[in-house]
């Protein structure tokens, strides 16, 4: 088993491949009864899951990681992603029984990983650096974490240069999150902005345009031209942005069939990103 993952390493630079038989084992404490752990916090960590988040982190140089834990048989299709690992992050390798004893439940993807979250800037700073052409993606209230990981593997499917969020959406980085975004949440931009209200005041001093989805809005999605600073708020499911948000921003539309006027927020993301996009023109 070590030799296929370490067979085109330096033998100088060994994987640091550690089995585990014990689901009691003290260093992969992390990994111990998952979903509880997503209910309570994991201290400033993150868990990502699943192969395509793995070998994005890896492919980022993995330098938020703290350690994998991978089954015997997931080993051998994930070896060249571990081998862009620094030498520091051990891999924990268990047979599927004991993966499956230590996190709590089948975990079929048989590859998990824990990691640090990096500190956030304050969003005012956040914007501050962000280039003369920029693209926002501004929340408000996203409480559903298969939304807010939607909307962030939108977010970086075309190119937006960061993510603010108000203080009433869920966390990004909750485990269910990452594997909807596809790692996304990991690695774009992202800044909590207090409230609705503090968030919209921050995007205008930073020089953006800001508009505001809603079935209702005053103009449609094709009279925006693409460039410059912008920024485009999305409100929570079924009550949307608040009437006070959509009276005093410039509201858009996406037309639909006069019979159903309504669309999943994360799918709406996606249609506004890419008209708005670098990479969507």
């Amino acid at each position: 088993m070590s030799s296929l993952a370490t067979a085109s390493l330096p033998a100088h630079e060994p994987l640091r491949l550690i089995p585990v038989s014990d689901p009691d084992d003290p260093r992969i404490a992390d990994y111990r009864d998952v979903r509880e752990r997503d209910l309570v916090g994991r201290r400033g960590l993150f868990m990502a899951e699943g192969e395509v988040v793995l070998r994005l982190l890896t492919a980022h140089g993995g330098r938020d990681l703290h350690s994998v834990l991978v089954s015997q048989a997931s080993l051998p299709r994930i070896a060249d992603a571990l081998d862009l690992l620094p030498r520091n992050v051990p891999v924990h390798v268990a047979g599927q029984a004991v993966m499956d004893a230590i996190v709590g439940f089948h975990i079929h993807r048989g590859i998990l990983a824990v990691g640090r979250a990096r500190p956030q800037v304050p969003a005012p700073e956040l914007l501050a650096s962000l280039p003369e052409r920029a693209l926002v993606v501004a929340l408000q209230g996203i409480a559903n974490h298969d939304n807010m990981g939607g909307i962030f593997r939108n977010a970086a499917a075309f190119g937006a240069d960061a993510v603010l969020l108000d203080s009433a959406c869920c966390d990004p980085l909750y485990r269910k999150a990452i594997r909807v975004s596809v790692g996304a949440s990991l690695i774009v931009p992202t800044a909590r902005a207090g409230t609705t209200a503090e968030m919209m005041e921050a995007i205008a001093a930073a020089g953006f345009d800001l508009v505001a989805l809603s079935p209702s809005g005053r103009e449609r999605l094709s009279d925006i031209v693409p460039g410059g600073r912008q920024a485009a708020l999305f409100g929570t499911e079924g009550p949307g942005l608040p009437p006070e948000v959509l009276a005093s921003t410039r509201t858009i539309s996406i037309p639909m069939a006069a019979s159903f006027d309504s669309l999943n927020v994360a799918t709406t993301s996606g249609i506004v990103l890419h008209h708005l996009s670098r990479t969507g023109g």
